[in-house]
């Protein structure tokens, strides 16, 4: 018998370890909030070398994709074609269905750092500002193509080794933005925090332990930890009252793009803030506006 329920469309977010991850919670709530009762968001664990085959063989049902570590890379390969950012940051965290079966690729990422250091970080940008990124991975290649987008001055990589920093460095160079690497060890972090206008730490809390007090005193910080919270940075900065945000703003400011490419929707900005506000016990304020 005929029937007027709309086919089932499908979305996912690809990576491992990905049974953690909160994405299945914000794109579900933005789907019950537009009323999208046909949509279904999954978790599915695949490495980097078997995305492009399980991505290829996915039927006409599923609309998009989210991606996370370490598939991003190997997302931005696979795509057919890509956004200029998701070009600039060599990576991409978002896979879009076109209409002749083919993957755009994406990379909101960055609206991600954006968002919480606008809105949770209170950062505004003025003339002269110089950013820096504590470590060089994939969410740092976000982050300076974000302070690109900003109009930032340039930004310092602090890293281990140098070495290491070679494909953040060419984000930076892709974005327009002037890069300097500094070695972790030869660091003067008293001048690093006073002379920098805003600070994302993409490392792990006990890289920055010996620093906790220097690193506090920047004016605006994202630090992208927020598993487990607070972190000790966090903790420092809070008490003194400085501007911050955290990896969970960035999780739902990147989550807004997502939702918006995969339904061609506006994305339910206020409800997806309040499910992952309950999820996670309210331990951040997540603001929007």
């Amino acid at each position: 018998m005929p029937t007027d329920r709309p086919a089932p469309r499908r979305a996912a977010i690809l990576g491992s370890p990905v049974g953690h991850s909160l994405s299945p919670v914000l794109h579900g709530a933005a789907y019950t909030a537009l009323g999208l009762a046909h949509w279904t968001y999954d978790r599915v664990e695949v490495g980097a070398d078997a995305l492009p085959s399980l991505v290829a063989g996915l039927g006409p049902e599923w609309a998009g994709l989210s991606v996370t570590m370490p598939g991003k890379r190997a997302a931005l390969e696979f795509a057919g074609t890509a956004t200029p950012r998701a070009l600039a940051v060599g990576a991409a965290n978002t896979l879009v269905r076109q209409d002749d079966g083919g993957w755009h690729a994406d990379c909101t990422d960055v609206d991600g750092v954006l968002g919480a250091l606008r809105h949770a970080g209170g950062y505004v940008p003025a003339p002269g500002d110089v950013g820096v990124v504590l470590g060089a991975g994939g969410t740092a290649a976000a982050a300076v193509a974000a302070y690109a987008a900003l109009g930032l001055d340039g930004v310092r990589l602090v890293v281990r080794e140098p070495a290491r920093a070679a494909e953040t460095v060419r984000a930076a160079d892709r974005a327009g933005l002037g890069v300097e690497v500094l070695r972790w060890s030869e660091v003067d972090f008293h001048a690093l925090a006073r002379d920098s206008a805003v600070l994302v730490s993409t490392v792990p809390p006990a890289a920055v332990q010996p620093h906790l007090d220097t690193l506090a005193t920047v004016r605006a910080l994202l630090d992208v930890i927020y598993h487990p919270w607070p972190t000790p940075l966090a903790e420092v900065v809070a008490a003194r009252g400085g501007a911050l945000a955290t990896g969970l703003d960035m999780l739902l400011h990147q989550a807004f793009g997502q939702v918006a490419q995969f339904t061609g929707r506006a994305a339910p900005r206020a409800a997806m803030r309040d499910a992952l506000r309950t999820a996670t016990g309210g331990i951040r304020t997540l603001p929007i506006d």
